[in-house]
């Protein structure tokens, strides 16, 4: 029963932590450009990230497929994972705090999810 609300717990974490983003992409533009090319990344990425940061988090949730949510955990992964070594890259470390998080959120809810959902993954642990 504690795998389940830990399942639970952390994804709807991890998807509050997308979905904040996605709304802060889209209210607050131009400051998230600006950021953005001090990490060096090019602005067209805002549009696409702020579809990732929804369509990921849905495809978790969702779990219409299986392939589908396993391809959306992988896809998180390396979004959190490259976001924050790119705030380690140009000397920001405090910055990448909610990439960790997200990390040990995305993590926790990977190796939980079989002990929540109807249909396993065959890479999950419990």
């Amino acid at each position: 029963m504690a795998t389940i609300y830990t399942y639970w717990i952390s994804t709807a974490l991890l998807t509050l932590l997308y979905l904040s983003s996605a709304v802060m992409y889209l209210t607050k533009g131009k400051w998230v450009r600006q950021a953005l090319a001090g990490l060096g990344y090019p602005a067209y990425l805002v549009p696409l990230m702020i579809v990732v940061k929804v369509l990921g988090p849905a495809a978790v949730l969702s779990r219409v497929n299986v392939g589908l949510s396993e391809l959306a955990y992988a896809g998180m992964f390396y979004h959190l994972l490259l976001a924050g070594l790119a705030h380690f890259a140009v000397r920001k470390p405090n910055e990448a705090l909610p990439a960790i998080v997200g990390l040990a959120l995305l993590i926790t809810s990977f190796v939980t999810q079989n002990a929540a959902r109807g249909i396993a993954s065959p890479y999950g642990l419990f």
